[in-house]
């Protein structure tokens, strides 16, 4: 089982936008922005133009989509969250908590990967529980150990424990649960996603252990880690909201590997978390300032790996 992989979906955007419906318990969305929609929108594919050329220039394979005007989806640009492509061919597709967010779930861009040379086998289908307003964000809520077959998940609005522990049944994962925090206004509130305090590389993990309260929650969490193998390189709150925790580890050309981040999240590390993470594999940046302040997400949110099968 491999842990990374070279070949990312994208989806570029056509509305991207503040969007109000997510906005409720995704508190490093910034709610006010005096540009319009066009120009919020054109500045934002600028960024993504600009991120997919990075990954492009180091040999990473990044099949591009645009989304479709029609759907008026201002968050199409994190696809991860509503579907997870898997080695042994299978897809999960996940439940939304935004009612907006469920248009992006598009058929035909499964059919777009299986015409890059891909092979689909089987569709699991979780979406039929946001008729019980239950959800799963696909690899936003779930930070996946691909190898060591765990499934990182910090309960939230958009993270159900139960939906959690079907998906680890269906996909053979070992949950790791645990609740993860943020202070908003002087209050501990919930992260919405997992993948915005930690991320799990083959030989690391980025992680932000302040974000978990429960003390027994944090060991087991670290316990995990370590007996994994993985180097813990911690982070701070501050440093989360800078989308540090939003960190994706890729192959390019001759197999060599990156940790891929925003220069927000880059610019806020120290030279020794850098060192750190530079004893693993190389660090590729890219300015996203636009897509985080007003989408809340980042660099890691922006793809969706493919472990699918060559057909």
């Amino acid at each position: 089982m491999k842990q990374i992989t070279n070949t990312i979906v994208m989806i570029r955007p056509v509305k991207f936008r503040m969007n109000e419906e997510t906005a409720v318990n995704n508190y490093y969305q910034d709610t006010t922005d005096n540009n319009s929609k066009e120009d919020v929108n054109i500045i934002a594919q600028k960024e993504f133009d600009s991120f997919v050329e990075k990954l492009k220039s180091v040999g990473v394979n990044v099949i591009v989509i645009d989304d479709k005007p029609e759907n008026d989806t201002p968050d199409s640009i994190f696809p991860n969250n509503w579907v997870s492509f898997h080695e042994n061919g299978d897809v999960g597709l996940y439940p939304m908590f935004a009612v907006n967010r469920r248009r992006e779930r598009r058929p035909e861009v499964l059919d777009m990967i299986e015409d890059a040379g891909f092979e689909i086998k089987n569709v699991i289908d979780y979406t039929t529980a946001e008729e019980d307003d239950v959800f799963l964000e696909g690899t936003g809520s779930l930070v996946l150990d691909r190898f060591h077959r765990k499934a990182y998940c910090a309960l939230s609005p958009r993270a159900d424990e139960q939906l959690l522990i079907e998906f680890c049944e269906d996909f053979e994962y070992t949950p790791v649960i645990f609740t993860a925090y943020q202070t908003v206004k002087g209050e501990r509130l919930a992260i919405y996603h997992t993948n915005v305090m930690m991320g799990v590389g083959e030989t690391f993990a980025v992680v932000c252990l302040d974000c978990v309260d429960d003390k027994k929650e944090r060991k087991s969490l670290v316990n995990h880690l370590k007996n994994d193998g993985k180097e813990i390189i911690a982070i701070t709150e501050a440093q989360v909201n800078n989308f540090a925790g939003n960190m994706l580890q890729v192959v390019g050309a001759d197999e060599k590997q990156y940790l891929v981040m925003s220069s927000a999240a880059y610019n806020s590390l120290s030279k020794d978390q850098v060192s750190k993470i530079e004893k693993h594999c190389d660090i590729l940046h890219s300015n996203l300032e636009t897509i985080e302040r007003l989408g809340g997400g980042s660099a890691r949110c922006m793809m969706a790996e493919v472990f699918l099968p060559k057909r």
